[in-house]
């Protein structure tokens, strides 16, 4: 099985890849599969799990408002998006934009109170014509923005299409970069190459890139209340007022204004996306601040950057994401929120490594510190909005990978404990962790912060 850099890394919406992008590409794929949509009379959307409670803070409500309507993450627009969950609180949906059918938000959008066995985050829908049921089908966010029908659940989650440099597991990963004589990236492009392009690469690694980097300023320039209800006010903007004002000297003396660098572009995302604001997926929505900050700061410290380190630092990071996704999860619902900051932080540690010289050996060392250190964190969003503590957790996870790819390039590669076995607790450590604790908010700051 093989997950490439555009897999991971996906231009979208906030506030989350698993509950908002997940359920609108699922609502969209359920649309698409309906025979004869001239014939459709009325839909209805169950959501079990996570979604269910999670979903009205996570906008997954809107997101299969939105995907019904036939809108896509990678093409929609807030604008847009509000037109057709008014249309649809009106009483009326319009299914793939062409059928128009009536529709009761309260009544055919159903917050289910139990769970389906395959996954935490399951939705089901089902279409009537006059003669009955005419499609059915359920459907799993199962992180990231990827997205299973019920009997996909154990098929692998990309084609399986032969790569020249096939991989299960970092100890494999290793030693075809020793064999072959390549870095991780150079390892990583060849087989990208299968599927597109040398110039198709580059480019689309640019737009993710430029994407991002879109997503950083937008976030540099809102000010205001982030919505949800929880009152949190917008820090990026007055943060880099601040920074370039040069009003934070007593923080720059101590030598922390990389730091606060770090902490801004990491803000700007998470503050972009909580409010469903345009943002690249990195693995995830939630974590989709750490990976940016990194690679922004990165940019910072050179005279200009090489658009070859870009691309470099994003198949790095790929090979990285797609060990955690194929052999644990990036579901903050399925194994807590290690699955998402933690796989981002070894991402973002991974790509650092590679842009600065360093061995298969040190960047599988990198992402190794990065996840290790993030192994047992638990996803309790307060409201189930992502915010806090998701917002400051990008931040603070952008700082350690910075840390992680230091302390990798201060040694030669060899460490104790090896990707592989850091993997492999991510997953037993997520498989033993209380649910209350993924992504339902039912557990520990979520119902212990009364207010902020």
């Amino acid at each position: 099985m093989y997950i490439g850099v555009f897999d991971l890394f996906k231009i979208g919406v906030g506030p989350s890849s698993s509950h908002t992008m997940g359920p609108m590409l699922a609502a969209g794929r359920f649309v698409k599969s309906i025979p004869n949509l001239d014939a459709v009379r009325r839909v209805r959307v169950q959501l079990f799990g996570s979604l269910s409670a999670t979903g009205r803070g996570h906008c997954t409500d809107q997101a299969v408002i939105a995907g019904l309507s036939g809108l896509e993450p990678q093409d929609i627009t807030r604008e847009r998006l509000q037109e057709v969950v008014t249309q649809a609180n009106a009483g009326q949906m319009s299914l793939a934009g062409e059928r128009a059918i009536e529709w009761s938000t309260s009544a055919d959008l159903i917050f289910e109170s139990t769970s389906l066995p395959a996954h935490p985050n399951g939705l089901c829908f089902t279409a009537w014509s006059e003669s009955g049921i005419c499609a059915e089908q359920t459907f799993f966010s199962i992180g990231g923005g990827f997205v299973k029908r019920a009997d996909e659940m154990d098929q692998p989650d990309t084609d399986a299409v032969d790569v020249p440099y096939a991989f299960e597991s970092a100890r494999t990963l290793l030693n075809l970069c020793r064999q072959s004589g390549m870095s991780i990236s150079a390892l990583m492009f060849a087989n990208e190459r299968v599927f597109r392009t040398t110039e198709q690469i580059n480019q689309g690694c640019l737009d993710i890139y430029h994407a991002m980097r879109s997503c950083v300023d937008a976030g540099l320039q809102t000010q205001g209340i982030l919505p949800g209800g929880l009152n949190v006010r917008r820090r990026a903007p007055r943060l880099y007022q601040s920074l370039k004002s040069g009003q934070r000297q007593n923080m720059i003396s101590l030598g922390f204004q990389g730091m606060d660098w770090v902490n801004l572009y990491a803000l700007a995302v998470n503050e972009e996306n909580a409010s469903g604001g345009r943002m690249v997926t990195a693995p995830t929505n939630g974590a989709a601040g750490v990976i940016p900050a990194v690679l922004l700061w990165y940019a910072d410290q050179t005279a200009s950057l090489d658009q070859a380190d870009v691309v470099r630092f994003f198949l790095a990071a790929a090979a990285v994401g797609s060990l955690c996704k194929q052999n644990a999860s990036i579901s903050g619902a399925e194994v807590g929120c290690q699955g998402e900051v933690g796989s981002a932080c070894a991402m973002a540690a991974a790509g650092l490594c590679e842009v600065l010289g360093g061995t298969p050996e040190q960047v599988e060392n990198a992402a190794e510190i990065g996840l290790e250190h993030n192994l047992g964190l638990t996803c309790d969003p307060i409201g189930g909005l992502v915010q806090v503590p998701c917002i400051e957790r990008n931040a603070i996870a952008a700082v350690k990978a910075i840390n992680a790819a230091h302390l990798a390039l201060s040694g030669d590669g060899t460490h104790c404990v090896s990707l592989d076995k850091v993997i492999d607790t991510l997953r037993e450590t997520g498989k033993d962790m209380q649910d209350k604790y993924k992504e339902t908010s039912l557990g520990g700051l979520a119902v212990n912060a009364v207010e902020c």
